[in-house]
């Protein structure tokens, strides 16, 4: 029993820390009133990798064997592990689905923000219609949230093409 205390005590600190990386994760992100699309993707790309990073962590051996042996000894703290195993595997297969159709659009961000604006206006209903196809098709962007904060990055992106357009002509 000393020794399920002592395992006990290292998952309740696994958990504790696992916790606030949840919630780290789901605070509003702070970023420029100007920041473009690309910043978007880079996000997902981060945090899929810190969620895959955290996932390959609790795969572990050495975790693992400290469950096997808390399972054994039928562990009450188990309850809060497997809940937040679980959360951890949501966060990180949206991490990945969000980086895979968020890959679709990132053809679009060069010339976005490289071109004139009429040579940028050529590739708006493509770009809007990949949009479109992510709103309508990803189990994870699909929310009000998640599509204005990358319209948003988007008609910045389009915004700061045409003011760079502007300054040079």
């Amino acid at each position: 029993t000393e020794v399920t205390e002592k395992l006990e005590q290292v998952v309740m600190i696994w958990i504790k820390q696992i916790r606030q990386v949840l919630v780290e994760s789901e605070q509003m992100r702070r970023e420029a009133d100007d920041i473009g699309p690309s910043a978007e993707l880079e996000h997902w790309k981060t945090r899929m990798s810190s969620f895959n990073s955290l996932l390959d962590e609790i795969k572990s051996s050495r975790v693992k064997k400290i469950i096997s042996i808390l399972q054994a000894a039928r562990s009450k703290t188990l309850k809060q592990w497997k809940e937040l195993d679980g959360n951890i595997t949501v966060a990180a297969n949206e991490a990945k689905d969000n980086v895979r159709y968020l890959y679709t659009l990132d053809k679009f961000f060069g010339p976005l923000a490289k071109s004139s604006p009429v040579t940028m206006m050529e590739h708006v209903p493509s770009l809007m219609n990949t949009v479109c196809m992510i709103y309508c098709t990803s189990p994870y962007y699909n929310t009000s949230e998640r599509m204005t904060s990358l319209l948003l990055k988007i008609t910045n992106q389009m915004i700061n093409t045409c003011k760079t357009y502007l300054c040079e002509g």
